[in-house]
């Protein structure tokens, strides 16, 4: 027919498209170029277009969809005599097995056979596909340096142009996740800076242009520079809700984190609702929204549904938030055993990221506990993880738990400096809900701001129910609660808890 363009125009169609971002022209003329092979007998490169297919539509985020496009390739390489493409088939089949069971014994299979038809098939492609996923693997069983070592390997023939653009961009964004997973924010930038020096020489309206870019204000959040992060972030993240979704989903989440720490709910909120359309699950900030709004324990149910769905390297970079959250919720045995699950990954794993957030964790635990001068060391360790990692607002929250252990322990002119340095980050940072939270009244006899909430109420003659209604938790916590004043504040009735409230200074209030 005249006019119909040939399977040779579509490819480069389908090529020039994906180039320039536009995955939904890229993806269509893919599926004309794998009709018409199909339709001509071309079974081997029909199987070729399905793998192709499989990337760009799992990149987007339709999971659904690329697992469709996966088993087309499959069925038609299992009639194929072997070659390079069923190299490509087991890449796939055994990072989706990793990334969806956590399983590394898959990708250690498939890395061997994959060494194997690199030689068999003169394919650097395949040789670069077998070391991602013994890198993977390695790190996921918590042999991280030896982990990196092949990550680092594989990424030789990608720099030599020998491995498609499309899957070594795909490469690039995996390990990065992987050491946001791991909290390693300064190799997050050593990756980071890399998928630029690759993209950068390749076009100027690259689609991993965008992506890298993304990436880097992911690490300028960390940093602090939140003015940029807004002013950009959220264009950046639409431009490519059409060809690399899950990035895109992530670079709303990071958004709606800023925004929610600047105090800005609705926006924050807006920025999450965007990240979840888009398949990925905005914690900890949303389960901390909703405990803005809704109080602990909704919040923290939030998260435990989360925890559930996740793998234990995944988990890790929410136990810190979960914790506070227990403690607040009046459940120091969950908090506890998050806090042991903290520190057993971090043991594990052994990246900085991991370990500051384990040690700030089991501080956590133990400034509820009554136990300061055990909290520091922890705080402290922290504290140095995170000053080297350039990561800001977690080292105000160390600053501000290590201003509390030293006010338990009446250190006043050491817990005033480093209240006073917490309180500097927030305000360079534009987190106005922190400054808005420290620049309150100290509280009397180490109690926490539930806790006088609590209080307020009992004091203005409320029942632990009508106490449980009007701060939207339970009975239950509200017990826990009590339980914790009258040790905090030397008494064992209710009546003589009132009576030290209103010494206090400490009134019925609604809950802010």
């Amino acid at each position: 027919m005249a006019g119909t363009p040939t399977i040779e125009e579509l490819e480069r169609e389908a090529d020039a498209a994906w180039w320039r971002g536009d995955g939904a022209a890229s993806m269509s003329a893919s599926e004309q170029v794998y009709r018409r092979r199909l339709e001509a007998g071309d079974n081997a490169g029909a199987a070729h277009q399905a793998l192709t297919l499989t990337l760009e539509w799992a990149t987007r985020g339709d999971i659904e969809v690329a697992s469709g496009w996966l088993n087309r390739a499959r069925k038609l390489l299992a009639a194929s005599p072997p070659s390079a493409d069923h190299g490509y088939l087991a890449y796939l089949e055994a990072t989706i097995a990793m990334e969806t069971e956590g399983d590394p014994a898959p990708a250690w299979s498939a890395s061997a056979d994959l060494s194997t038809m690199a030689t068999t098939f003169a394919d650097p492609a395949l040789a670069c596909f077998a070391l991602v996923l013994s890198g993977v693997a390695a790190v996921r069983e918590g042999r991280t340096r030896d982990g990196f070592g092949d990550l680092d390997e594989a990424m030789l023939p990608v720099l030599a142009g020998q491995v498609p653009p499309l899957w070594s961009g795909d490469i690039y964004c995996s390990v990065i996740h992987l050491c946001e997973g791991l909290g390693d924010l300064a190799r997050v930038r050593a990756w980071t800076d890399a998928l630029d020096r690759w993209a950068r020489p390749q076009s100027a309206t690259f689609m991993y242009a965008g992506v890298t870019r993304i990436h880097q204000l992911q690490v300028i959040a960390a940093e602090g520079d939140w003015d940029l992060v807004e002013a950009e972030l959220g264009r950046r993240s639409e431009g490519l809700v059409g060809s690399h979704g899950w990035l895109a989903g992530a670079g709303y989440h990071e958004l709606g984190e800023v925004r929610r720490l600047r105090g800005e709910v609705e926006a924050a909120a807006e920025a999450f609702d965007a990240a979840l359309a888009l398949g990925v699950d905005p914690q900890p900030g949303l389960a901390l929204l909703t405990r803005d709004r809704s109080g602990p324990e909704a919040g923290l149910s939030s998260l435990r549904a989360s925890l559930g769905q996740r793998g234990r390297l995944e988990r890790a970079r929410l136990l810190s938030a979960a914790v506070g959250l227990a403690l607040e919720g009046g459940d120091p045995a969950y908090a506890q055993a998050l806090a042991d699950e903290a520190e057993a990954t971090a043991e594990r794993y052994g990246t900085p990221g991991l370990v500051a957030g384990a040690a700030r964790a089991r501080a956590l635990v133990l400034l509820d506990q009554g136990r300061p001068d055990e909290a520091i060391p922890h705080l402290e360790r922290a504290a140095r993880v995170y000053r080297d990692q350039r990561y800001r607002y977690a080292s105000a929250q160390v600053h501000e738990g290590l201003a509390e252990a030293h006010g338990l322990l009446g250190r006043e002119p050491a817990a005033r400096a480093e209240i006073a340095c917490a309180r500097e980050i927030y305000r360079q940072l534009g987190a106005v809900t922190d400054l808005a939270r420290l620049s309150r009244p100290v509280l009397p006899a180490g109690l926490t701001p539930r806790e006088v909430e609590v209080l307020a109420c009992i004091a203005s003659g409320a029942s632990n129910r009508e106490v449980a209604s009007r701060l939207f938790i339970s009975d239950k916590t509200v017990g826990r609660h009590l339980a914790n004043i009258y040790l905090k504040a030397g008494v064992t009735t209710r009546t003589a808890a009132a009576a030290w409230a209103r010494s206090q200074g400490i009134a019925a209030r609604e809950r802010v």
